[in-house]
């Protein structure tokens, strides 16, 4: 009993003490910002095509977690106009991740893609490296993300010394599975979309090959060659045709925008 006792009283010592958190250096983003998108696709059925909006927020609340500030980012994608009448699709994911650290804290799914319905909300215990979601308990590596903290926690990095070709490695826990996906550095390119051309730097994430992707390396992700990281153009080749994600407005960023070309 008394051995017993020794062991309670180290646990609750243990737990008395404050978790030690990493710190990320961010200067990307800010509550406020505010990121629209028009989703085109084109296949040899419908030619190209808008065929839906997509928006990424970051939210002003701050709301506390394990005694710690967050950030609250939410995405929505949905199709509009002619699409509609053959693939309809309405999504919307929110993560809270730590404001410091940068990891994930709580993520929450609604899936609507035609009769395909998923909800789930994980839970991330990150002191106890598990993640907890409606169906299932994970065990994670330390600095667990989910799919939207992942990308916000990419644009802080530093890449000043990645040479195209060089790959970062982005963990993420998604569908009760956990992920590291390789993201791979392309290089600096200019890029032009409808509100002008930015200087940007390109990357290719690795993705599970499958019904909707044949090659591993099927997106490339644009973003502004500055301070603020933002994704300006997203192109990702398909088994069925290719889809192109175009910023179209912003607001509320971190930073001025020195990417952009004069004209």
């Amino acid at each position: 009993m008394p051995r017993l006792l020794v062991i309670l009283f180290l646990f609750s010592c243990l737990s008395a003490f404050p978790q030690s958190y990493r710190k990320i250096h961010n200067t990307a983003f800010v509550r406020g910002e505010k990121l629209t998108f028009r989703v085109a696709f084109n296949s040899t059925l419908t030619g190209s095509i808008t065929g839906g909006k997509a928006t990424l927020e970051v939210k002003e609340e701050n709301k506390i977690l394990n005694n710690r500030s967050t950030y609250h980012v939410v995405g929505e994608g949905k199709t509009t106009g002619f699409i509609e009448l053959f693939y309809k699709v309405h999504d919307r994911f929110e993560s809270y991740f730590d404001q410091d650290a940068l990891i994930a804290r709580q993520f929450i799914r609604r899936t609507r893609e035609n009769t395909y319905k998923k909800d789930d909300l994980v839970v991330f215990r990150q002191e106890d490296l598990l993640a907890v979601s409606l169906t299932k308990i994970v065990k994670v590596p330390a600095n667990m993300q989910d799919v939207i903290s992942a990308f916000y926690y990419a644009r802080t990095l530093d890449i000043s010394n990645l040479e195209p070709g060089g790959i970062v490695h982005v963990p993420f826990f998604l569908d009760d599975s956990v992920y590291n996906s390789k993201v791979i550095f392309k290089g600096r390119e200019t890029v032009k979309i409808k509100l002008g051309k930015f200087k940007c730097i390109a990357f290719r994430p690795m993705v599970a090959t499958g019904y909707a992707f044949d090659d591993p390396y099927p997106i490339t992700i644009w973003l502004t060659d500055d301070a603020n990281r933002m994704p300006v153009l997203i192109e990702s080749e398909q088994s069925v045709g290719r889809a192109r994600v175009e910023l179209i407005s912003y607001s509320g960023l971190a930073n001025p925008i020195m990417a952009k070309i004069p004209e």
